[in-house]
């Protein structure tokens, strides 16, 4: 393995902690303490708990994480129509 390597794996956001930190569990049933990465923070992309999350992790310290990609929902959300303001003329 490359020293540069780092593991990518899928998790589910368990808890929403300050300073954008989560608490992700994975399928294998470990917990991870994980942070946005700058593009999600950059594109103001909200986690929230319940999101399916892929995370990077390093090979040396398997206990902390970067998330790098929050996957959509399977449902779509209900939207109301937008309605536009009353414009006289």
């Amino acid at each position: 393995m490359a020293k540069e390597a780092l593991l990518t794996m899928d998790g589910v956001v368990e808890e929403v902690l300050r300073n954008t930190q989560f608490r992700v569990s994975m399928a294998n049933g470990a917990s991870v303490l994980a942070y946005a990465c700058a593009r999600l923070r950059q594109n103001r992309i909200r986690i929230i708990a319940g999101d399916k999350v892929t995370l990077e992790i390093s090979p040396y310290d398997l206990t902390r994480g970067r998330i790098n990609f929050r996957h959509k929902d399977e449902r779509p959300m209900a939207t109301a129509p937008r309605r536009f303001p009353f414009k006289r003329k």
